[in-house]
Protein backbone atom coordinates (compact mmCIF):
# COMPACT_ATOMS: atom_id res chain seq x y z
CA UNK A 1 0.00 0.00 0.00
CA UNK A 2 1.08 3.43 -0.75
CA UNK A 3 1.47 5.91 2.16
CA UNK A 4 -0.71 9.09 1.67
CA UNK A 5 1.81 11.83 1.89
CA UNK A 6 0.41 14.23 5.04
CA UNK A 7 0.34 17.83 3.44
CA UNK A 8 3.34 19.84 5.05
CA UNK A 9 2.36 22.63 7.31
CA UNK A 10 3.43 25.85 6.53
CA UNK A 11 4.20 28.28 8.97
CA UNK A 12 1.14 30.98 9.07
CA UNK A 13 2.15 34.20 7.44
CA UNK A 14 3.10 36.68 10.35
CA UNK A 15 0.87 39.67 10.26
CA UNK A 16 2.51 43.25 8.78
CA UNK A 17 1.66 45.67 11.67
CA UNK A 18 -1.10 48.13 10.59
CA UNK A 19 -0.37 51.16 8.31
CA UNK A 20 -1.56 54.11 9.42
CA UNK A 21 -2.84 56.88 7.06
CA UNK A 22 -1.49 60.27 8.22
CA UNK A 23 -3.10 63.25 7.16
CA UNK A 24 -1.10 66.21 6.52
CA UNK A 25 -2.66 69.41 7.74
CA UNK A 26 -1.47 72.39 5.60
CA UNK A 27 -1.35 75.44 7.24
CA UNK A 28 -3.49 78.42 5.79
CA UNK A 29 -1.43 80.85 3.57
CA UNK A 30 -0.99 84.27 4.03
CA UNK A 31 -3.39 85.69 1.68
CA UNK A 32 -5.93 83.43 2.81
CA UNK A 33 -5.66 84.46 6.30
CA UNK A 34 -5.56 88.11 4.83
CA UNK A 35 -8.91 87.57 3.21
CA UNK A 36 -10.73 86.26 5.87
CA UNK A 37 -9.73 89.09 8.28
CA UNK A 38 -11.27 91.63 5.58
CA UNK A 39 -14.50 90.06 5.47
CA UNK A 40 -14.70 89.87 8.96
CA UNK A 41 -14.01 93.39 9.33
CA UNK A 42 -16.19 94.21 6.65
CA UNK A 43 -18.77 92.74 8.37
CA UNK A 44 -17.91 94.63 11.30
CA UNK A 45 -17.85 97.54 9.79
CA UNK A 46 -21.28 97.02 8.12
CA UNK A 47 -22.77 96.39 11.55
CA UNK A 48 -21.60 99.38 12.92
CA UNK A 49 -22.56 101.59 9.92
CA UNK A 50 -26.25 100.33 10.76
CA UNK A 51 -26.75 100.62 14.15
CA UNK A 52 -24.04 103.62 14.65
CA UNK A 53 -27.51 105.61 16.16
CA UNK A 54 -26.66 103.09 19.21
CA UNK A 55 -23.24 104.39 20.07
CA UNK A 56 -23.33 107.83 18.44
CA UNK A 57 -26.32 110.59 18.98
CA UNK A 58 -24.95 113.25 16.03
CA UNK A 59 -21.72 114.17 14.21
CA UNK A 60 -20.48 117.77 14.58
CA UNK A 61 -17.86 118.55 11.19
CA UNK A 62 -17.34 114.73 11.00
CA UNK A 63 -16.36 114.54 14.99
CA UNK A 64 -18.72 112.31 16.63
CA UNK A 65 -20.89 112.84 19.99
CA UNK A 66 -21.52 109.60 21.37
CA UNK A 67 -24.86 108.79 22.90
CA UNK A 68 -23.11 108.21 26.70
CA UNK A 69 -21.78 112.07 26.53
CA UNK A 70 -26.09 112.59 25.81
CA UNK A 71 -26.86 110.57 28.96
CA UNK A 72 -24.56 111.74 31.25
CA UNK A 73 -25.80 115.23 30.79
CA UNK A 74 -29.43 114.09 30.94
CA UNK A 75 -28.65 112.18 33.99
CA UNK A 76 -27.27 115.21 35.25
CA UNK A 77 -30.35 117.55 34.91
CA UNK A 78 -32.89 115.04 36.15
CA UNK A 79 -31.67 111.57 36.80
CA UNK A 80 -32.59 111.49 40.56
CA UNK A 81 -35.99 112.32 39.71
CA UNK A 82 -36.07 109.98 36.65
CA UNK A 83 -34.59 107.67 39.05
CA UNK A 84 -36.85 108.16 41.81
CA UNK A 85 -39.93 107.71 39.67
CA UNK A 86 -39.20 104.71 38.31
CA UNK A 87 -38.49 103.30 41.55
CA UNK A 88 -42.09 104.62 42.85
CA UNK A 89 -43.66 102.88 39.50
CA UNK A 90 -42.18 99.65 40.33
CA UNK A 91 -43.03 99.92 44.63
CA UNK A 92 -46.66 100.59 42.84
CA UNK A 93 -47.01 98.12 40.52
CA UNK A 94 -45.72 95.35 42.62
CA UNK A 95 -48.15 96.42 45.89
CA UNK A 96 -51.23 96.51 43.47
CA UNK A 97 -50.40 93.10 41.92
CA UNK A 98 -49.89 91.61 45.51
CA UNK A 99 -53.69 93.06 46.43
CA UNK A 100 -55.19 91.10 42.94
CA UNK A 101 -56.90 94.94 42.13
CA UNK A 102 -58.34 94.65 38.50
CA UNK A 103 -59.37 97.43 36.26
CA UNK A 104 -61.47 96.35 33.23
CA UNK A 105 -60.77 97.74 30.08
CA UNK A 106 -64.22 99.17 29.94
CA UNK A 107 -63.72 101.68 33.05
CA UNK A 108 -60.37 102.56 31.06
CA UNK A 109 -62.04 103.76 28.21
CA UNK A 110 -65.03 105.60 30.14
CA UNK A 111 -62.67 107.73 32.03
CA UNK A 112 -60.78 108.49 28.66
CA UNK A 113 -64.18 109.23 26.95
CA UNK A 114 -64.19 112.07 29.64
CA UNK A 115 -61.31 113.46 29.28
CA UNK A 116 -61.79 113.42 25.92
CA UNK A 117 -65.34 115.48 26.41
CA UNK A 118 -63.32 117.69 28.39
CA UNK A 119 -61.08 118.87 25.99
CA UNK A 120 -63.39 118.88 23.23
CA UNK A 121 -65.24 121.55 25.14
CA UNK A 122 -62.36 123.58 25.54
CA UNK A 123 -61.80 123.75 21.77
CA UNK A 124 -59.17 121.06 21.47
CA UNK A 125 -58.66 117.35 20.87
CA UNK A 126 -57.48 115.09 22.69
CA UNK A 127 -54.41 114.02 20.47
CA UNK A 128 -53.25 117.48 20.77
CA UNK A 129 -53.42 117.25 24.47
CA UNK A 130 -51.44 114.39 24.59
CA UNK A 131 -49.12 115.89 22.06
CA UNK A 132 -48.79 118.89 24.54
CA UNK A 133 -47.71 116.49 27.48
CA UNK A 134 -45.81 114.55 25.69
CA UNK A 135 -47.34 111.47 25.64
CA UNK A 136 -48.94 108.38 23.80
CA UNK A 137 -52.62 107.29 24.38
CA UNK A 138 -50.90 103.91 25.74
CA UNK A 139 -49.15 105.63 28.71
CA UNK A 140 -52.27 107.65 29.41
CA UNK A 141 -54.44 104.08 29.82
CA UNK A 142 -51.40 103.12 31.63
CA UNK A 143 -51.90 106.08 34.27
CA UNK A 144 -55.53 105.68 34.59
CA UNK A 145 -55.28 101.94 35.08
CA UNK A 146 -53.50 102.44 37.91
CA UNK A 147 -55.34 105.12 39.36
CA UNK A 148 -58.23 103.48 39.39
CA UNK A 149 -56.71 100.49 41.00
CA UNK A 150 -55.57 103.04 43.48
CA UNK A 151 -59.40 104.25 43.75
CA UNK A 152 -60.45 100.36 44.60
CA UNK A 153 -57.51 100.50 47.35
CA UNK A 154 -58.54 103.72 49.07
CA UNK A 155 -62.40 104.04 48.68
CA UNK A 156 -62.97 103.55 52.14
CA UNK A 157 -60.65 106.43 52.77
CA UNK A 158 -61.38 108.97 50.12
CA UNK A 159 -65.21 108.29 50.74
CA UNK A 160 -66.98 111.70 51.14
CA UNK A 161 -70.47 111.78 53.10
CA UNK A 162 -73.26 114.34 52.54
CA UNK A 163 -72.37 116.26 55.72
CA UNK A 164 -68.59 117.25 54.66
CA UNK A 165 -70.39 118.68 51.44
CA UNK A 166 -72.95 120.92 53.35
CA UNK A 167 -70.16 121.89 55.48
CA UNK A 168 -67.53 122.66 52.41
CA UNK A 169 -70.32 124.66 50.53
CA UNK A 170 -71.05 126.48 54.07
CA UNK A 171 -67.68 127.44 54.50
CA UNK A 172 -66.30 128.25 51.18
CA UNK A 173 -69.88 129.92 50.83
CA UNK A 174 -70.55 128.46 47.42
CA UNK A 175 -73.19 128.85 44.90
CA UNK A 176 -73.76 126.53 41.93
CA UNK A 177 -73.79 127.80 38.84
CA UNK A 178 -76.80 129.13 36.64
CA UNK A 179 -78.77 126.52 35.48
CA UNK A 180 -77.24 123.87 37.54
CA UNK A 181 -79.21 122.32 39.57
CA UNK A 182 -78.14 122.09 43.56
CA UNK A 183 -78.09 118.17 43.34
CA UNK A 184 -75.71 118.24 40.54
CA UNK A 185 -73.60 121.22 42.30
CA UNK A 186 -73.34 118.75 45.46
CA UNK A 187 -72.45 115.88 42.50
CA UNK A 188 -69.31 118.61 41.45
CA UNK A 189 -68.46 119.06 44.79
CA UNK A 190 -68.27 115.52 46.11
CA UNK A 191 -66.07 114.66 43.30
CA UNK A 192 -63.68 117.69 43.96
CA UNK A 193 -63.41 116.41 47.67
CA UNK A 194 -62.75 113.13 46.74
CA UNK A 195 -60.28 114.15 44.64
CA UNK A 196 -58.57 115.73 47.34
CA UNK A 197 -59.05 112.94 49.40
CA UNK A 198 -57.57 110.66 47.19
CA UNK A 199 -54.01 112.55 46.39
CA UNK A 200 -53.66 112.95 50.13
CA UNK A 201 -54.23 109.01 50.68
CA UNK A 202 -52.28 108.50 48.17
CA UNK A 203 -49.31 110.42 48.20
CA UNK A 204 -49.32 109.02 52.17
CA UNK A 205 -49.71 105.35 50.72
CA UNK A 206 -46.70 105.72 48.11
CA UNK A 207 -44.68 107.30 50.80
CA UNK A 208 -45.32 104.53 53.38
CA UNK A 209 -44.26 102.13 50.24
CA UNK A 210 -40.88 103.80 50.11
CA UNK A 211 -39.91 103.95 53.78
CA UNK A 212 -41.00 100.06 54.23
CA UNK A 213 -38.87 99.16 50.82
CA UNK A 214 -35.12 98.52 50.97
CA UNK A 215 -33.79 100.58 48.76
CA UNK A 216 -29.96 100.39 47.81
CA UNK A 217 -28.81 103.44 45.47
CA UNK A 218 -25.51 102.69 43.67
CA UNK A 219 -25.54 106.26 41.96
CA UNK A 220 -25.38 109.82 43.31
CA UNK A 221 -26.89 112.21 41.36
Amino acid sequence: MKKIQEPESKPLPIASEPKYIVLKVRKPKRLVIAVMVAILLTIILTVLFFAKGLFIAATLNGSPISRLSVIKDLEKQGGKQTLEGIITQKLIDTELAKQNITVTKEEVDEQIKQIEAQVTSQGGTLKEALAQQNMTEDKLREQITIQKKLEKLLADKVAVSETEVDAYIKESKSTPPKDMKIEDFKKQISGQLKQQKFQKEAQKWVTDLKTNAKINYYVNY
